[in-house]
């Protein structure tokens, strides 16, 4: 089975620069989309989700920002919204949908960017805490249980082509990096580092300055965690930097497990 998890930086404009393509290139069963930033309504009048997806949408409740969306062609049913988190209890911001598809529990999430004021940052940290505490549910679940997205945070100076001179970076503070330590040490495991190993990269996310994109001074931002039961079926994770240059500023993380 196939898992593809992707910040989509806008549906709209994704499917303007061939969004499709990479769905029919790629050929995954599950899709875990983040930033979609619209409704369905919002899409182009002649447009169908291409391969036979069925399709769950998280918006936010403000349009034209943030929201999930799930899609699946092996069956999906929906088993929550949000992450009761102290500071959006209703998930206003569309950030959280947890899917199941046979007995494989899919997580999108969207974490919150706190690189606006300190206020948003503030946001961002009481988020990261609700979040820990609210999954440490499916570590031990005996069925497979895979969380993924954007979760706005570099965790370790490989995972940031600068680190020297992001030390006082929202997403990359000291503070955001102990609490992704604390998260995988309740038992959650980083896919894509154990196949790549302890090597710098590979970047999920580039900024639109300089030749970031050209040079790949990029961070890596885009996660597949796996709890025990997942990990047992785990087969191997890439980023597909080729969709990160051509759909959106985020490329795809692409799992593939033995279901």
């Amino acid at each position: 089975m196939r898992i593809v998890t992707w910040n989509l930086n806008g549906i709209r404009a994704a499917h303007r620069k061939g969004l499709d393509d990479f769905i029919n290139k790629i050929d995954s069963d599950v899709w875990l989309f983040q930033e979609v930033r619209a409704l369905p309504e919002q899409m182009p009048k002649d447009w169908q989700p291409i391969g036979g997806h069925e399709i769950i949408w998280h918006p936010a409740e403000k349009k034209g920002y943030s929201g999930v969306s799930t899609w699946s062609r092996i069956g999906i049913s929906e088993e929550g919204r949000g992450i009761s988190t102290n500071v959006d209890i209703n998930d206003s911001e569309g950030r959280v949908l947890h899917t199941k598809h046979g007995n494989l529990h899919c997580i999108n999430i969207y974490l919150p960017n706190g690189g606006a004021n300190i206020e948003r940052q503030k946001f961002k940290d009481q988020w990261l805490e609700d979040l820990l505490t609210w999954s440490e549910k499916f570590i031990g679940l005996n069925e497979p249980v895979l969380l993924c997205g954007d979760l706005n945070i570099a965790h370790t100076e490989n995972d940031i082509w600068n680190p020297s001179g992001n030390k006082n970076t929202s997403g990359f503070l000291i503070h955001e990096r102990e609490w992704f330590t604390r998260f995988l040490s309740i038992g959650w495991y980083d896919l894509l580092r154990i196949d790549s190993g302890d090597i710098k990269g590979p970047y999920s996310w580039w900024s639109n300055r300089g030749q970031a994109r050209a040079l790949n001074r990029g961070w890596r931002i885009d996660y597949a965690l796996a709890n025990d039961a997942a990990l047992e079926i785990f087969q191997s994770a890439k980023i597909l930097r080729e969709g990160g240059l051509t759909v959106s500023d985020h490329a795809p993380l692409i799992i593939d497990l033995d279901i």
